[in-house]
């Protein structure tokens, strides 16, 4: 009885581990204003946060200065740049509850990947 009592809480535990994992996301992300943030990737656009939204993703405070890499001005000081993100996500929502970590990248490689769109910056 022990060994399946411990069995259990050892699928339950994996399973809740799995449900939460951070996820690697690549895409373009786009600051096209003041306070507005999303990610689109292969697979749609995810939102991580909106001008007059209380809804943000932990962690986006530590966001860096994409401007500081290979960045696109789209409008003054805003745009879009390429990046990888370790982020966690609510897939219903299409938004990034979390960010862990992001990467910049070059322009390039988003430029090259055929199954990303052109950055949305509207």
């Amino acid at each position: 009885m022990k060994k399946r009592a411990s069995i259990a809480l050892a699928i339950t535990f994996l399973m809740a581990t799995a449900a939460t994992a951070a996820e690697n996301r690549c895409g373009w992300i786009v600051n096209p204003t003041p306070g507005n943030y999303w990610l689109d990737d292969k697979e749609g656009s995810w939102m991580i946060m909106a001008q007059g939204s209380d809804v943000e993703a932990k962690g986006a405070e530590n966001m860096p200065d994409f401007s500081a890499g290979q960045f696109v001005r789209t409008n003054g000081y805003y745009g879009y740049a390429c990046t990888c993100m370790s982020v966690d996500v609510d897939r219903a929502e299409k938004r990034i509850t979390q960010i862990h970590s992001v990467k910049q990248l070059a322009l390039a490689k988003c430029k090259g990947d055929k199954s990303l769109p052109k950055p949305n910056v509207d």
